[in-house]
């Protein structure tokens, strides 16, 4: 295995890259390309971070296991550089449930809630 690279399904495909945009991410590809019609999916990188986010409706009928509603049981867990400004950037853009902590096990972490209610926690080990 080299690479893990959740597709996330969403209810808004634009307010979602605007909230991921907010956090450092780019678009890298859409479906159907930028301008083409409406958006079905989209995968948006930072760093080595890849997300694919994929709308409800394009699903239809296929995968009936996936939940048709907002957020999940599952959190996305993010190692990243410079945890502090990154925290002052975007603290104020997005819904915090915790702000910087240090954790038993020595990371220095926050979480919040992005636009689709998906939890989303930051950390680095900065010993």
């Amino acid at each position: 295995m080299e690479s893990l690279s959740p597709n996330v399904f969403v209810r808004d495909m634009h307010a979602t890259i605007d909230f991921y945009e907010q956090l450092g991410f780019l678009p890298v590809m859409t479906v159907p390309e930028a301008g083409k019609g409406p958006l079905v999916w989209a995968m948006l990188r930072s760093g080595q971070v890849t997300f694919m986010f994929q709308s409800f409706e394009s699903l239809g009928d296929s995968l009936p296991p996936v939940r048709r509603d907002d957020g999940g049981s599952l959190l996305f867990y993010i190692n990243v550089k410079g945890i502090r400004d990154f925290f002052d950037r975007v603290k104020d853009k997005v819904t915090v449930l915790h702000g910087l902590q240090k954790t038993f096990y020595g990371a220095t972490e926050f979480s919040i809630t992005d636009n689709n209610k998906y939890v989303l926690t930051f950390a680095e080990d900065e010993s």
